[in-house]
This record gives C-alpha cells, sequence and structure tokens, in this order.
C-alpha cells in the first residue's frame, strides 16, 4: 500500500494484508472541534488516524474533564472496547482537521487472529499506556503545577515542535483549558504558570501559541518521570 501501514501496529505486514485491511475500513473526514464518538455510546470498531490530530477526554463525577492523550496520524482510537463489546468510556474530539478510516469490531477480531504480530504489537501498546497512566497518578499526587507544566511542554515539543526563529514552536495549538487538562490543573493554574515560565524567560507565548526559549531551565524542572503523553511515544 502506498505510503507504508497505516499504523506503527501494522509495521512488517505485507502489501496484501494492508491491502485488505484498508478495504474492510470506510474513510471518515471531520472538520477541527467536532465529535468523533461520546462517552456512554455503544462501541462498534476502531478508527485508525490518517491525518489530523484527535484529543482522548474523559468526565469525571463532579463535570470535571481530563484529556487522557492526544492522538494524531498513524495512532488507533477506540481500541480498547473491541474486547468487551461495551461502550465508548471517553469521548475523542478533533483538533484540526482529520481523516479517519473506521474498521468495524468483527472484521478488526477477525484480523487480529490471523496476524498475531499485530495482535502482539496491540498488547504491547495497551501495556505501555497501562504504565503511562500509573505515571499520571503519581504525578498528579506528588508533584506540583510547575513540574508537571514543564514537563508537558516537554513532551508536546519533542511529538510536535518545531523549531522558529520565535524558538521552539510547540507545533500544535491547545487552549489554555486544554493544557490545564492534559497536566492535571485548573485553567487558571495553567495560565498563572505560563505566565511565570514567561517572566523567568523559558517560554514565549503569541495567542495561542507557545514557544520554548530556554529548554534547559524547563528541563530543570521536570525531572525524570515516566509520562506517557502517547501509546507509541518512546
Amino acid at each position: 500500500m502506498a505510503g507504508g501501514p497505516p499504523s506503527w501496529l501494522f509495521e512488517g505486514q505485507q502489501e496484501q494484508a494492508l491491502e485488505h485491511l484498508m478495504d474492510m475500513s470506510r474513510e471518515f473526514n471531520y472538520g477541527p472541534g467536532e465529535i468523533i464518538f461520546q462517552e456512554g455510546q455503544p462501541a462498534f470498531g476502531v478508527y485508525i488516524i490518517s491525518s489530523g490530530k484527535v484529543k482522548l477526554s474523559k468526565y469525571g463525577s463532579t463535570g470535571k474533564k481530563q484529556i487522557l492523550k492526544l492522538l494524531s496520524a498513524g495512532e488507533i482510537l477506540g481500541e480498547k472496547t473491541m474486547f468487551d463489546n461495551e461502550i465508548y468510556t471517553a469521548h475523542a474530539k478533533t483538533l484540526e482537521d482529520t481523516t479517519l478510516h473506521f474498521i468495524e469490531r468483527t472484521a478488526f477480531l477477525d484480523y487480529l487472529q490471523t496476524h498475531p504480530a499485530v495482535s502482539l504489537r496491540l498488547i504491547e501498546k495497551l501495556c505501555r499506556e497501562i504504565k503511562g497512566f500509573q505515571g499520571k497518578l503519581v504525578e498528579i499526587a506528588y508533584e506540583d503545577s510547575n513540574e508537571r507544566l514543564a514537563r508537558l511542554l516537554l513532551l508536546l515539543a519533542k511529538e510536535y515542535g518545531e523549531d522558529t526563529d520565535q524558538g521552539l514552536d510547540l507545533g500544535i495549538e491547545l487552549s489554555r483549558a486544554d493544557i490545564a487538562e492534559i497536566a492535571g490543573m485548573t485553567t487558571e493554574t495553567a495560565i498563572r504558570t505560563l505566565s511565570k515560565f514567561k517572566d523567568r524567560g523559558m517560554i514565549t507565548l503569541d495567542g495561542s501559541k507557545i514557544f520554548i526559549v530556554n529548554k534547559e531551565q524547563l528541563n530543570k524542572l521536570a525531572e525524570p518521570f515516566l509520562v506517557v503523553l502517547k501509546e507509541n511515544l518512546l
């Protein structure tokens, strides 16, 4: 298939197997800010992201929202419901123009049975994600907003960053509320902490854009700690 496998899960698969995968999928196109699925909806299958970016979020019992992870091209969405035939436990929303390929549950499970290498990669992905969420729980429980936000900015820059004349552009535009929800803090705290970083000369702000200008100082704040922003982020 031209352009290589649609996701890292399918690396090493023969051309015929990849063509079969795409043949049983349906393409959907979304604009920025559109809902792909809602928490509580029946889960009928999985989505492979061909282009664009998606945020996966969950509401707590008090109505507070937490962004669980960000996903981009080559990643898979909705895989956790494949084996229990239940409902989506989070909601997915696009951050920009996004193209997805949807594969129905039964067809995807049949594909996993006939392609064990993909099954093993899926298990690896789920295990890595569990470890990442465990780290996130400890981070939120024991670390302050400075450390959490510094680490988040560095993770975003590592995954999406682009060097510019203004500094290291994060490469993804997130609202202050989105940043707060990923970092596990209030929007007010995120705004206050970003202003503090700006005053200390670590970042510059241009509307919703954030540029890192002193990566070394941010690294000093963000001591080594296992946090996963994306399931295949090494």
